[in-house]
């Protein structure tokens, strides 16, 4: 089982705390096994010899370049 105090306390828009057990579980798994894709990645990188920075600006990049499905202006008009 992971350690959940490595990960964040996940809060919400409006900075209230996300306490759900099993949304806190499922963000503690998917955060546990993006680390050890991105230890992957990293670790085949250097052994294939692609410079270690530029491995790390790479899986930077990757994160910046993630879209949110859910913009702000769509949630906010979800019917309860």
């Amino acid at each position: 089982m992971s350690d959940q105090s490595k990960w964040p306390k996940w809060l919400r828009d409006d900075g209230s705390v996300v306490s759900c057990t099993e949304k806190v579980k499922v963000m503690t798994e998917n955060f546990d096994e993006l680390k050890q894709i991105a230890q992957d990645a990293l670790e085949d990188g250097l052994l294939m010899e692609v410079s270690e920075a530029q491995m790390r600006k790479a899986l930077h990049q990757l994160v910046d370049d993630l879209i949110n499905p859910y913009p702000v202006d769509q949630t906010s008009n979800k019917s309860e």
